[in-house]
């Protein structure tokens, strides 16, 4: 059913049916309710694609997500999911588009093609080469995390530098004198992964602050990497009694390494860091962890974006959140060795 049929039924030319949905031009009001009769009987809705473009815009965001070929860990699979049912709510389409490598591509098309009336930015990095392009092309955007000069875009991220630090500063309340950042992988640090290089130095603030030894190490976001790098550290640190960590896809393999190693979590050997709520309650024994709220970051992200797509004029805006450390069951006193 289209606007020629409803034109015909009712009686009237189709630029007179095009008026009377759009409100472009008055139409009298007899006119408009045999319109309307005939949309009625018929069950017409207006084609959204047809209204989009005569609005000039796309009702579609885009969300740049990490290269298809990396399994999205809980944390980034739970900021995706979020950003979708923000976007539902407000009558929008979500468009996934990975970046990285050959993926750049799409993420070009999604930028030049104008196929989105703005774009959501995951996994952003000191120095990000997408940034730089969404800011040449005048797309409004937001980033889920910040590069180095947060001024330049508008964001919401967490505040890894400070709960990395609170990690060790509760792990050193327990009487922990030797600790050890497990942090994201050595290819994420090259490329200047934020939240990796503000765990190391938030973890580096805090060792110092306490006076403590501190050890630090990456690992690859998986449960086998999370073994080897723990079971390494174990055998060239014995006398370490702690891991502060934001690598959440690699705990379980922590847990692991640290069975093997014979100690028993949290009387011979504590953990804390920074997890997704679900994730952190559902290992055993559930994990001492700041707790990140996916589902409140993605919907401040889409709200940021629709403020900055009605105003593409307003100032940038930030929001960090850091939430508090619930404490469950992986950390405890420091043993004695």
């Amino acid at each position: 059913m289209n606007i020629g049929e409803i034109a015909k039924r009712s009686g009237v030319s189709r630029s007179t049916v095009s008026y009377a949905l759009s409100g472009k031009r008055p139409v009298s009001e007899n006119t408009r309710r045999r319109i309307q009769a005939v949309i009625d009987e018929l069950g017409y809705r207006p084609n959204a694609t047809a209204k989009a473009l005569k609005e000039g815009r796309t009702r579609t965001i885009g969300l740049v997500i990490p290269p298809a070929s990396q399994r999205l860990t809980e944390m980034q699979l739970g900021f995706v999911a979020s950003v979708v049912d923000a976007a539902a709510r407000a009558d929008l389409d979500v468009l996934l588009s990975p970046s990285g490598g050959e993926h750049d591509r799409s993420f070009e098309r999604v930028v030049g093609g104008r196929r989105v009336d703005g774009v959501i930015l995951m996994e952003i990095r000191l120095e990000d080469d997408r940034v730089t392009r969404l800011r040449q092309s005048g797309l409004p955007f937001v980033g889920i995390g910040r590069t180095s000069r947060p001024d330049e875009m508008s964001w919401v991220d967490i505040d890894y530098e400070t709960l990395i630090s609170q990690c060790v500063h509760h792990l050193a309340d327990l009487g922990h004198r030797r600790i050890a950042l497990v942090n994201r992988s050595t290819e994420l640090m090259a490329a200047g992964y934020g939240p990796a290089h503000r765990a190391q130095a938030g973890f580096d603030q805090a060792v110092a602050e306490r006076g403590l030894e501190g050890v630090r190490t990456c690992c690859a976001d998986d449960a086998r990497a999370g073994v080897s790098c723990v079971a390494r550290l174990l055998a060239d640190h014995p006398d370490l009694t702690a891991i502060a960590t934001i690598n959440e896809t690699a705990m379980p393999g922590m847990y692991r390494a640290i069975e093997r190693a014979g100690l028993t979590v949290p009387r011979d050997f504590s953990i804390a860091g920074v997890a997704g709520r679900h994730w952190a309650e559902n290992l055993h024994p559930p994990l001492t962890a700041a707790d990140v709220p996916a589902d409140e970051l993605g919907a401040q992200a889409v709200d940021l974006l629709i403020r900055q797509i009605s105003d593409p004029a307003a100032p940038h805006r930030g929001a960090l959140v850091s939430p508090p450390i619930s404490l469950r069951g992986t950390t405890g006193p420091a043993p004695a060795r």
